[in-house]
């Protein structure tokens, strides 16, 4: 999947990860010198906080994923400012192509317009103005098919916010978070067949 951009940064990881973190844009998050998602200071803020918890083995420009994928919304390297509202929906198909591709688990949206984004479109919880992501920080939010664990762009984090996300995670990780559909009623026998 390319986008009709001059510099981009891919998604990164797992193709059948868990585990799907989606940033804003390389802008903010990171990418453009490495081509890796979340890796400028906030990025590695973030990767210290997952592999914390178990979903990267390694931190740095290239980390090492343990079930866990790291994209973003809009993957174009802006030149300059941020991108427009029309440049986003130019590239909200790809992260939808991303995500049925992966068809992780859990979603890990990083930053207020990440979540607003992944709320609206894959749960049934509104996504209006009044978004409160500190309180939803780190905390499981049903979802269409994904858990969604929303997070606090790492450039606002206190020690509390990482200890948050953390914990969060080591507890989601202790239970069956796995979402997944029991299609046995259309197979003959008794055995189910799970699908993602």
């Amino acid at each position: 999947m390319r986008p009709d951009c001059a510099r981009f940064v891919p998604g990164y990881g797992d193709a059948n990860a868990h585990f799907h973190v989606i940033g804003d844009h390389p802008g903010v998050h990171g990418g453009a010198d490495t081509g890796v998602p979340f890796t400028n200071e906030a990025g590695h803020r973030l990767q210290a906080a997952l592999a914390e918890a178990g979903l990267l083995e390694t931190t740095g420009d290239e980390p090492t994923v343990d079930r866990t994928y790291l994209s973003y919304l809009h993957m174009c390297v802006p030149d300059g400012d941020a991108p427009t509202e029309a440049d986003y929906t130019e590239l909200e198909r790809y992260l939808d192509a991303e995500l049925r591709a992966i068809a992780a688990h859990v979603l890990l949206p990083v930053g207020a317009r990440a979540t607003a984004y992944v709320l609206r479109n894959h749960t049934a919880r509104p996504a209006d103005d009044g978004l409160d992501l500190h309180a939803l920080h780190g905390t499981e939010v049903l979802g269409s098919g994904f858990l969604v664990v929303p997070v606090l762009d790492p450039a606002e984090w206190t020690d509390a916010e990482h200890d948050r996300l953390v914990d969060g995670l080591r507890e989601l990780q202790r239970t069956d978070y796995r979402r997944e559909v029991d299609l046995g009623r259309f197979l003959a026998g008794d055995q189910p067949y799970h699908v993602r």
